[in-house]
């Protein structure tokens, strides 16, 4: 007889790191992560966007513990992953959520715009990972979640270096999935579609004549369920990558994206 069990979705007595989340994707992934009874840490780079995001949290009836921390910064983050787990303790959820992008042509971009954009979308999540892991080793579990893309998968203009990095970042998922496996750590990935968050509001604002605006009527005809994604419909999948339901579910991408990456789109 199956022992499936409803309770195996709960996060309850869990700690759960978000990078990066004071709002937007990481804030709707933490505030699930609560609602499944998840105890959660998040940091920022200023004390100004962590106290912004700690309010955003009590808001919604959520305490947070947030922190200030650079996530490029290998000294930073051995110093803030010590502090959590002196203040809180051992982290079993981390999901590696801060990322920037940079939209430039790769002739206009230079180098150092470059390196930024992997710094912070790759290289950010393995020197994270690398502090976590040895305490989910400690405890005989842990699950790492990396914010991917749609771009692991695809190409388009001017992100070039967002693509690379996110599609190291799917590589990265998969080899700590193979070094850390037998140590009962799940690293797993998201990859959302075109989310509707503050950022990207500009470019689904009405036009004069009350047309879409063109990148918007892109994005509707290129997905299948015909709307832009919400952050809502992170949530979800990250519970359950977060879950002991996900226990034998290991190096796997799930693409949150309405069906783009399903749909070759239709025919001019």
């Amino acid at each position: 007889m199956s022992s499936f069990s409803l309770d195996s979705f709960s996060l309850k007595g869990k700690v759960a790191l978000v990078t990066g989340a004071s709002y937007g994707i990481g804030f709707a992934i933490a505030s699930a992560f609560a609602k499944a009874g998840a105890t959660i840490v998040f940091n920022d780079i200023k004390q100004e966007l962590v106290d912004k995001g700690i309010a955003a949290y009590k808001e919604n009836g959520i305490i947070a513990n947030g922190y200030v921390c650079d996530v490029t910064d290998e000294e930073s983050v051995t110093d803030f992953i010590k502090k959590v787990e002196d203040e809180v303790v051992l982290i079993d959820i981390l999901v590696n959520n801060a990322g920037i992008i940079k939209r430039i042509p790769m002739l206009e971009m230079s180098a150092k715009d470059f390196r930024q954009v992997i710094d912070v979308d790759l290289n950010a999540p393995f020197i994270v990972s690398k502090a976590v892991i040895p305490g989910m080793i400690k405890n005989g579990h842990g699950k790492i979640i990396n914010i991917c893309s749609m771009m692991s998968e695809l190409g388009r203009e001017t992100v070039s270096a967002y693509a690379a990095a996110k599609g190291g970042l799917k590589m990265l998922t998969r080899n700590i999935c193979s070094e850390y496996g037998d140590a009962n750590i799940q690293c797993n990935g998201i990859g959302p579609g075109y989310i509707a968050t503050p950022q990207t509001a500009p470019l689904r604002e009405l036009q004069a004549d009350g047309s879409r605006h063109p990148f918007d009527q892109f994005i509707i005809s290129k997905t299948p369920a015909a709307r832009w994604g919400n952050t809502d419909d992170l949530q979800g999948p990250a519970v359950f990558l977060a879950s002991d339901a996900s226990n034998f579910i290991n190096g796997h991408i799930l693409y949150v994206d309405g069906g783009i990456l399903a749909y070759i789109g239709k025919q001019p």
